[in-house]
């Protein structure tokens, strides 16, 4: 399955992973404190697949930045 717009996913990604590792959670914990599993959290981190935009904010929230900040790209 092709994801559409899979550069974006890839930074988006990224970023998840870092404000992640920054307050040194793991998946598991990200996807407890966001009500999914850790294989969606992985799949995110990925870009292996997208996700809504809900579930965007529910990282944000978690990860106690706003939502903004998973949409800074840095080149």
């Amino acid at each position: 399955m092709k994801i559409k717009n899979y550069d974006v996913w890839v930074k988006i990604g990224l970023n998840i992973l870092h404000y992640r590792k920054e307050q040194r959670l793991t998946q598991a914990e990200l996807a407890e404190g966001c009500d999914t599993s850790q294989h969606h959290i992985q799949r995110i981190e990925t870009a292996a697949a997208g996700c809504s935009i809900d579930m965007l904010i529910e990282i944000a929230k978690f990860l106690n930045i706003p939502l903004y900040k998973l949409f800074e790209f840095k080149d």
